[in-house]
């Protein structure tokens, strides 16, 4: 496994995970598929030296932020590697946001290109006033556009094919990874060139044992770094493929792209696997062409591991990575997971569960985790108090709540700042989650703290049923944990709802979810 070490001192994202690949005599290999577009490596690496020398045409130079704020395809992939080839930092937004939503970004990134599309041109139009980006679109002709608008479709028939790569070096700041944004606005974690690459030697290769005849499919979209890495890095490292597609995540889309390509590893989150466990056509379904499905953003609860693996029989490699550590840092193996837990440190990591005063506590325990590895981010951009606390050196202090066992499994028990006192007991929402959700008339819950008639904390349940919500289920439910947990732990009550809200990355969305409980909905 590479080290820091052994990296090259000048080293650039796009020379590494693509030009490469010609290099070493695979540019007639496939890298992308998009539809029924199939691009090779010879093919994408033409297209990244346009896309990037279009990029320089509009005056981005290394060192300067670039802002992707388009839907997945080809263009994406080439316009964010020909940013890297330039040197250019790259940051990424997601697709259906609102007007305010975006303006905060601009104002943050300061970025002087921000490559939009058909979906998003009119949202960022309204959002660029008093900004002075360019904006790159892709997909409309330049006659639809204004003045400081540029038509990347009508630019890159006249680049240049060449284009020689930006001196970087592997301390260069290149990539920005945004947070997602649910305990505050978002703020970019700042990473160097070298993250991707010692990512992907201890992840994608150290445990996926990824290889050049693995396609990936993601349920995520590409904004998120997760989906992006798994799908249009890692693979490319090792001349695999990725797919992918510009339409929402739907079920049935899974479904269709999973029996049309065939794909080896899906890249997925539980919020989907639930949603495509209860499909009415699940049992259906041949996933027999998967050789393993990952898990990250959220955690995945145990009875909703065992529905994944009895119903479609494919293995489930869950894990917990962070912006914060660029990717995955503890998972599962392949063959030897352990349900309800997110596995084992990955190579070239060390981690540790701390109490309030940053000593480890006794296996068993709950504490705060504390991750240390080479590609823990260098900063939050533009937040000094917030980085002190949280970044030092090469450890990553988090707010995450985990036990370890003594063979060295790590379990989540959520975030400090979601737990519940009840009854003078801390109380882990996410613990009557995962106990929940291992009934079958459970598709998707989550709990929160709700104030009862004296003024005491008590759980309380947010319940997505499969069919229709009643007493009698509420009944059922609230013994079922019972059996399983503590009184104490037993919600209140239990809320039926049409589904739970979600940030961008699909996670559910506390900080909503708290909202909606003030405000009495359902009460």
């Amino acid at each position: 496994m590479l080290t820091y070490d052994d990296l090259p001192s000048e080293l650039n994202v796009a020379t590494w995970f693509v030009d490469r690949n010609l290099e070493e005599g695979r540019g007639d290999r496939t890298a992308l598929i998009v539809g029924d577009r199939t691009t090779t490596y010879a093919e994408l690496a033409g297209l990244v030296n346009r896309a990037g020398n279009v990029l320089r045409e509009l005056g981005l130079r290394q060192g300067e932020r670039v802002l992707l704020a388009l839907n997945d395809g080809v263009e994406f992939v080439a316009i964010w590697y020909g940013a890297q080839k330039i040197g250019a930092i790259t940051a990424e937004v997601y697709t259906y946001l609102q007007p305010k939503d975006y303006a905060y970004f601009l104002r943050y990134t300061q970025a002087r290109v921000v490559v939009v599309d058909l979906v998003t041109l009119d949202l960022i139009r309204r959002a660029a006033e008093g900004h002075h980006a360019t904006l790159l679109v892709v997909g409309v002709p330049a006659d639809e556009l204004r003045p400081g608008e540029r038509s990347f479709d009508e630019l890159m028939p006249s680049a240049p094919d060449d284009l020689v790569a930006a001196p970087t070096t592997r301390d260069d700041v290149t990539i920005w990874k945004f947070t997602t944004g649910s305990t505050g606005e978002p703020k970019a974690c700042v990473h160097p060139t070298r993250s991707p690459v010692l990512s992907f030697e201890s992840y994608a290769r150290g445990v996926l044992d990824i290889g050049p005849d693995d396609l990936v499919l993601p349920v995520p979209k590409l904004f998120f770094g997760y989906a992006r890495d798994l799908t249009a890095l890692y693979p490319f490292g090792v001349g695999g493929a990725g797919i992918a597609f510009a339409e929402r995540t739907t079920v049935d889309r899974i479904f269709e792209l999973i029996a049309r390509h065939r794909p080896t590893i899906l890249v997925n989150v539980p919020t989907m696997m639930s949603a495509m466990v209860a499909h009415p056509a699940a049992a259906e379904q041949d996933l027999s062409c998967l050789r393993l499905c990952t898990s990250a953003g959220e955690a995945l609860p145990a009875g909703l591991h065992r529905k994944w693996v009895e119903t479609f029989g494919v293995e489930v490699v869950d894990g917990i990575g962070s912006s914060e550590a660029y990717h995955i840092y503890i998972s599962n193996r392949p063959g030897r997971g352990r349900p309800g837990t997110v596995g084992e440190v990955v190579p070239g990591y060390s981690a540790r569960v701390v109490d309030d005063a940053g000593e480890q506590v006794p296996d068993g325990e709950i504490g705060t985790l504390e991750v240390t590895g080479p590609t823990v981010a260098l900063e939050y951009y533009g937040a000094p108090a917030k980085t002190a606390r949280t970044f030092h050196g090469d450890t990553l202090r988090t707010e995450d709540l985990f036990v370890r066992d003594p063979d060295g499994f790590f379990s989540y028990r959520g975030r400090a700042d979601d737990m519940l006192k009840v009854g003078g007991v801390w109380v882990a929402p996410s613990e009557i989650e995962h106990c929940l959700i291992g009934h079958p008339a459970v598709v998707e819950c989550a709990v929160v703290g709700h104030l009862d008639e004296a003024g005491l904390v008590r759980p309380r349940a947010y319940v997505v049923p499969h069919g229709d919500g009643s007493a009698e289920l509420e009944a059922v439910l609230r013994e079922y944990v019972r059996a399983e947990l503590a009184p104490y732990k037993v919600p209140r009550d239990v809320r039926f709802v049409s589904g739970l809200p979600k940030t961008a990355n699909g996670k559910l969305d506390r900080r909503a979810l708290r909202v909606i409980e003030q405000q009495g909905v359902g009460a």
